[in-house]
């Protein structure tokens, strides 16, 4: 631990949303740590439906959960003080320090901004007094010149911490000398000093193709080029918003098994899939249309911020009476969250909670009545499958877990729960969980991270393989998330200047260990 001085700090910002800042942070998170540096990450303000509770049971991005599994410590909430979550009617939640304080007018959260700030500083500078380096995520643009003054995010993060920038462009969006050139020239003087680096971002092609690119990125802005990292197509870790999802779907376009999850608008912790799209033989579908719905052997209803409005949306797209026809037919069915309430009869918000309609009317799926109530459950959890039925079959005892974020309790027939939550938050609890119908094919969970659990999700697979007649391809080794963050760290000390980065730094540069360099040889 870091008892002499603050940490070091290095800070990633872009030229737009989505042109790689979470991923190069938990690159540089994995590599510090590699290095041998205690190391956290942190962005002030995030604007995600993809969220997860800390260990503690606090609410904080997933991305800045992903960044400090790379750094090979416990998700904390001072490493995402301020998580902003979109809602419906122009509305958005305000998480402060990991529990919901407000929902407002998507801009009224602003006149918090000084009572922001001060949460804002208090966690970058209790993180640096207990760390060696905080890698610093910005938020969007620096420079989006109308709500700059009001930017808890960005450069006024970096200058509170004299923080040197790493800028990333997004040179596969094209427009990348603009996307530089344009961002530096409208900083501020004292802004611009901070920039110590530019890294272009999703290079596709033969690397020396584009050092005369590099030399002009240079001469333009006075500012060293740190690296050009290729695109890396099938890097495993979870993306922080919906722009993230593939258009194509995840997994081999002819698969044995078509799983289509609906993409609703709202959709939050959307990947609870990506276990599943890692399947061979399976092919998992985001489906916004009635006409993209085809012939699916599951359905998967996924977790929204605004339950009753994207039900809605659901039926005006006319998916929700595709939805009720296709399981009529046999059709197996998984709600998760947001999408286990809308699987029921009834939702009702007395207390407006999550929208001013009262009460709504559910997919008829199941016998079920969903309440929603202020209070919001964020919880890690360990649970064990009480049922070994239909989708659930061979499932009986098994081990799993995941983890709660919702407002709302679901009533109905409790001899069709079938999960038990056993501990919540480390702490030891009897809870039962979820639904399934009389014929085992309609399940209904709370439970993020379902498919996340190796056994179980293989099972059910299988159990959906042999209704079909089909055979799922062997071979697939259980997913190691430690594998990924060093392949993805492997990848960007190749194509990024980490001797630069440490010198940005005012930091001496360890050897890596003898155990980082078998790993990254293999």
């Amino acid at each position: 631990m870091n008892r002499n001085r603050l940490a070091r700090v290095i800070m990633v910002q872009g030229t737009s949303s989505h042109a790689g800042k979470s991923l190069l942070v938990t690159a540089l998170c994995r590599i510090f740590r590699q290095d041998g540096f205690r190391t956290a990450p942190f962005k002030a303000q995030n604007m995600s439906l993809n969220s997860c509770p800390t260990p503690d049971g606090l609410e904080i991005g997933r991305s800045q959960a992903t960044q400090a599994a790379a750094a090979g410590i416990p998700a904390r909430v001072e490493m995402n003080p301020v998580l902003l979550k979109p809602e419906t009617e122009g509305r958005t939640q305000v998480v402060v320090m990991g529990r919901p304080v407000s929902v407002t007018a998507t801009d009224s959260h602003q006149p918090r901004g000084p009572q922001l700030w001060d949460v804002v500083v208090r966690a970058l500078d209790r993180l640096r007094r207990e760390f060696d380096i905080v890698v610093i995520e910005g938020a969007g643009s620096p420079v989006e010149l109308n709500i700059k003054e009001r930017d808890i995010a960005n450069m006024r993060v970096a200058r509170h911490a004299d923080a040197p920038v790493l800028l990333v462009g997004d040179i596969d969006l094209g427009g990348v000398f603009a996307q530089m050139v344009g961002t530096l020239a409208l900083l501020e003087p004292a802004e611009h000093r901070l920039v110590k680096g530019l890294v272009v971002n999703k290079f596709r092609g033969d690397l020396a193709q584009f050092e005369t690119g590099v030399d002009l990125l240079e001469a333009h802005t006075g500012v060293p080029v740190a690296g050009v990292l290729p695109f890396l197509p099938d890097v495993q870790i979870p993306e922080e918003d919906g722009v993230g999802l593939p258009a194509d779907g995840l997994g081999v376009s002819q698969a044995g098994l078509d799983v289509a999850v609906m993409r609703v608008p709202h959709i939050a912790n959307f990947d609870d899939f990506d276990p599943l799209g890692r399947e061979p033989g399976v092919r998992v579908r985001f489906v916004g249309s009635a006409a993209e719905f085809g012939e699916p052997d599951l359905l998967i209803l996924p977790g929204s911020k605004t339950t009753v409005a994207d039900l809605d949306w659901l039926r005006v797209q006319g998916l929700a009476e595709r939805i009720r026809t296709a399981r009529s037919s046999g059709t197996a069915v998984i709600g998760i969250c947001a999408g286990f309430q809308m699987r029921g009869t009834r939702l009702l918000d007395p207390d407006g909670v999550e929208s001013r309609i009262r009460e709504a009317e559910g997919l008829g799926l199941v016998s079920t009545t969903t309440t929603f109530l202020p209070e919001k459950k964020t919880h890690q959890v360990t649970a064990v499958v009480e049922t070994g039925r239909g989708l659930l079959a061979g499932c009986s005892g098994m081990r799993i877990s995941g983890y709660e974020s919702h407002k709302g309790d679901t009533t109905g027939d409790l001899e069709a729960c079938p999960i038990s939550v056993r501990t919540r938050s480390g702490r030891p609890v009897h809870l039962l969980d979820g639904r399934l119908d009389e014929d085992g094919l309609t399940l209904g969970t709370y439970l993020h991270g379902l498919f996340h659990n190796h056994d179980l999700r293989r099972r059910l697979l299988e159990n959906l393989a042999r209704r079909k007649g089909v055979t799922l391809p062997d071979g697939l080794r259980e997913f190691d998330p430690d594998y990924e963050y060093d392949r993805l760290a492997v990848h960007v000390r190749r194509h990024l200047d980490m001797d630069l980065v440490y010198r940005m730094m005012e930091d001496r540069r360890p050897a890596p260990g003898p155990a980082y360099a078998d790993r990254a040889e293999a």
